[in-house]
């Protein structure tokens, strides 16, 4: 897929994050935990099993020492980018994988027409240049692939960027991931999905109400549009 240069969609200032340590100092040791309920979990294996085809070549960005996706879906080649080795290594859905500071460098060590789905899976509130990791989302994937974003309410809050924190709800944020892959130019409108379990008090979680389930997909444009 052609290059495009993004457009801007965030300030300087919407960037920074309260933590401005280097995010290599923050994930050097790794975290092999579940960072949302198993409600959230399930239904983002759902959605992999819904839009991916079996021998799809994957993506999995800024992943961890799981990819949530299903057990029985044979895929070809998944590849998995992240902050910490160890998280990686434990992942047995990978077929390799490779450690990459996106804040610091967003081009990705990769083929252009590489693959045919990139996943992003509770991660994206920690990009600070969003724009640039998107457009190169679009140029390793296939025509016609497609990206899916996936996000809830939890976060590190000292490492999620401003423009996160300061939007506040579902739908703002499903918004902002909207406006990051439209500023590249190389998708076609982007669908977004709101799932809010309802549970009455007495049958929640202990530690309050299930997480909600957000997700923002598109497809690559096809042919020279792209």
């Amino acid at each position: 897929m052609r290059s495009v240069p993004p457009t801007s969609v965030l300030s300087d200032a919407q960037r920074q994050k309260q933590n401005a340590r280097p995010d290599r100092d923050f994930y050097r040791q790794p975290r092999l935990v579940q960072h949302v309920d198993e409600r959230f979990r399930t239904r983002l294996t759902a959605l992999y099993r819904e839009r991916l085809r079996p021998g799809d070549d994957v993506l999995d960005l800024m992943s961890s020492w799981v990819s949530h996706l299903p057990d029985d879906l044979r895929l070809g080649r998944v590849v998995g980018h992240g902050m910490n080795e160890d998280e990686l290594v434990a992942n047995d859905r990978l077929s390799n994988q490779f450690v990459q500071d996106l804040n610091q460098t967003q081009r990705l060590p990769l083929n252009a027409d590489a693959f045919d789905a990139v996943l992003c899976a509770v991660s994206v509130q920690y990009l600070q240049y969003p724009e640039s990791v998107f457009a190169e989302v679009a140029r390793v994937l296939r025509p016609g692939g497609q990206v899916i974003v996936s996000f809830s309410n939890r976060m590190f809050a000292e490492k999620a960027i401003r423009a996160w924190r300061e939007k506040g709800t579902g739908q703002g944020r499903l918004r902002l991931v909207a406006q990051y892959l439209e500023a590249t130019g190389a998708f076609a409108p982007p669908e977004t999905i709101h799932e809010n379990p309802h549970v009455p008090p007495t049958q929640r979680f202990l530690g309050g109400a299930p997480d909600p389930f957000y997700a923002v997909c598109a497809r690559a444009a096809t042919g020279d549009a792209a």
